[in-house]
């Protein structure tokens, strides 16, 4: 199922090249989420209704995730990551230029259509410049990018977007997306589409029931981990009554760590250290997807960001029925132990099949 690991020199700078764009993803999904009360100041929107930029994003990695990843069967990898990361470039540009609400939720879809299939492809790429056994390592390697991105990236993101404007955040993101084109040209190996790939092998993980418990792991699970995310920004300037330089910090028990500082930043950076565990279930979807490993890889950021929308969406509910910017914490709590049951679902039915 797995072919060996092809022997090169650079496997080190290929997985940083690699890391970039899992940086540039990561900044701009969680530093979007904390330029909310920026955004809806500057469109002259409410805060919720600012949220939904966040859920389009989602739904463009939703969509966009399956539908690249078969239709770039039979592409060969690296071409694939240009052509998404380009894409991931033009598209952030254009939303720091959009003129008003309306356009920066179409911009902020488009955006969104190459996370997923850039993160599979990605993957994939990573896992092939090493032995077996060492694909999570290299996985790892990979989605450090995103996790540097919640510790580093949202809290520079977010002080740009303060100092000169929220704007000035999807700019930043572009750039760095144009640094991964740069580095993935130069330094990733030149492969061949791969042998015998198609369409219709890459639908064969839609079959899979173990494929589909995984996702679901991810989009009910990380759905508590972005409720919060979204809405901390607010949280701290309305509920902590801290100043809006502190949420730079702060982004490096949410419901009950709000009273105080210096509890919230413990809190939030707890919550971002658990991105992390989006390696091990991509890992997982590689072991039980066959040989639909494209559409597998690339599914996983779909249920990702699935929860990327359903947890702003059900955050913003909480808020608006007048249950108070805490109250995204104690949904937060509810969607993680969803995401736990289905994980023990998972595990009784694997058990069950051997």
């Amino acid at each position: 199922m797995h072919a060996p690991a092809p022997r090169t020199h650079n496997v080190g700078l290929v997985h940083f090249a690699l890391a970039m764009g899992g940086f540039a993803i990561g900044t701009t999904e969680f530093a979007t989420m904390s330029l909310v009360p920026y955004m809806a100041e500057g469109l002259k929107i409410d805060v919720p209704s600012a949220g939904h930029v966040i859920s389009a994003y989602a739904l463009g990695v939703v969509v966009g995730a399956p539908l690249i990843a078969v239709a770039a069967a039979k592409l060969s990898r690296r071409l694939t990551l240009l052509l998404l990361m380009t894409g991931f470039a033009l598209f952030n540009t254009l939303s720091a230029l959009a003129p008003d609400y309306r356009w920066l939720l179409l911009f902020r879809f488009l955006s969104g259509l190459p996370h997923g299939a850039y993160f599979g492809m990605a993957a994939l790429v990573a896992a092939s410049l090493v032995p077996v056994n060492k694909r999570s390592q290299a996985v790892g390697r990979v989605m450090l990018g995103l996790t540097v991105a919640t510790i580093l990236g949202v809290p520079l993101a977010n002080w740009l977007g303060q100092a000169v404007g929220w704007r000035w955040g999807f700019v930043v993101v572009g750039a760095l997306a144009l640094a991964t084109v740069a580095l993935v040209a130069a330094l990733a190996p030149r492969d061949p589409p791969q042998r015998g790939a198609s369409p219709l092998k890459e639908l064969g993980a839609l079959a899979n029931g173990q494929v589909w418990l995984t996702l679901g792991i991810s989009a009910i699970g990380f759905g508590g981990m972005f409720c919060v995310y979204t809405y901390v920004a607010s949280t701290i300037l309305e509920v902590t009554g801290a100043a809006p330089g502190m949420i730079p910090v702060v982004l490096a028990l949410y419901p009950l760590a709000a009273g105080q500082l210096w509890s919230l930043a413990l809190d939030i950076a707890a919550i971002g250290f658990l991105g992390a565990l989006g390696a091990v279930l991509q890992t997982r979807l590689m072991d039980v997807a066959g040989e639909a490993q494209g559409l597998a890889a690339s599914l996983n950021h779909s249920a990702f960001n699935f929860a990327n929308a359903l947890g702003p969406w059900l955050g913003g509910l909480a808020i608006a029925a007048g249950y108070g910017w805490t109250s995204t914490g104690w949904v937060g709590a509810l969607l993680s132990l969803g995401g736990f049951a289905v994980l023990v679902v998972a595990v009784l039915a694997e058990r069950r099949t051997r």
